[in-house]
């Protein structure tokens, strides 16, 4: 099946309020006013560009609650495992992930509904999850770090898409609703030997570019083609 029918609904679990400014110096992105801004505005006006540059708006006032992970709920119907196919996944952004290093997962978000496969979605790091009210309805959404495709086909030896970060558009604020499901990203190694104090936690960092891994399980093989 499509992935364009599958089931998506994400959930915000546990909230911490903060004000806007001082959650941006807070989480390291004193700029999340803006973004936070921008998203509103693209939220409101649906035939904007997004990432474009937007006229004055009107500044934001309402409180904004910051939280550490989500629930994502999908139906994957090649994988029957769950109650007919549906299958729920913990998605993190954490900066101490059980009390050691921070945990900020990535994801696949859809673009384009008309596009098969990978070609119709993005892939983005999650660096937290908000909720911002504004004019009396409330905003799911998510401060993301951007990856751009390397090629325009996947690679021939892996049968992966790879990815890289985006220096062009880097972070930017979305709606929960265009987060498909989590993913898992595997560094694209050189011809150098990793350091003896390396970990897993300095992978994302690390590599200047990543497979997009369709083989972590059915319904990823089915939707990252």
């Amino acid at each position: 099946m499509n992935f364009i029918q599958i089931v998506n609904h994400v959930i915000l679990v546990r909230d911490v309020p903060r004000n806007v400014d001082e959650l941006g110096e807070h989480i390291g992105h004193p700029h999340l006013r803006q973004l936070l801004e921008q998203f509103i505005y693209e939220q409101q006006n649906q035939n904007v560009v997004i990432g474009e540059n937007i006229p004055p708006v009107e500044p934001l006032t309402g409180k904004v609650y910051l939280y550490p992970s989500a629930v994502a709920t999908y139906y994957a119907p090649s994988d029957l495992s769950g109650i007919g196919g549906m299958h729920r996944e913990i998605i993190r952004a954490s900066s101490s992930w059980h009390g050691g290093h921070p945990r900020y997962d990535c994801v696949v978000v859809e673009h384009d509904a008309a596009q098969e496969g990978f070609k119709g979605l993005y892939v983005a790091r999650i660096f937290c999850f908000l909720s911002v009210k504004h004019h009396e309805t409330v905003l799911p959404c998510a401060l993301v770090q951007w990856f751009s495709q390397v090629d325009t086909k996947p690679c021939q030896d892996t049968g992966m898409w790879i990815v890289k970060p985006d220096s062009n558009h880097p972070t930017s604020v979305i709606h929960l609703d265009c987060i498909l499901r989590g993913v898992h990203l595997i560094g694209v190694v050189g011809n150098d030997f990793l350091p003896t104090w390396f970990t897993c936690h300095d992978s994302l960092e690390a590599f200047q570019s990543f497979f997009v891994n369709k083989f972590s399980d059915n319904h990823a093989h089915e939707i990252l083609f």
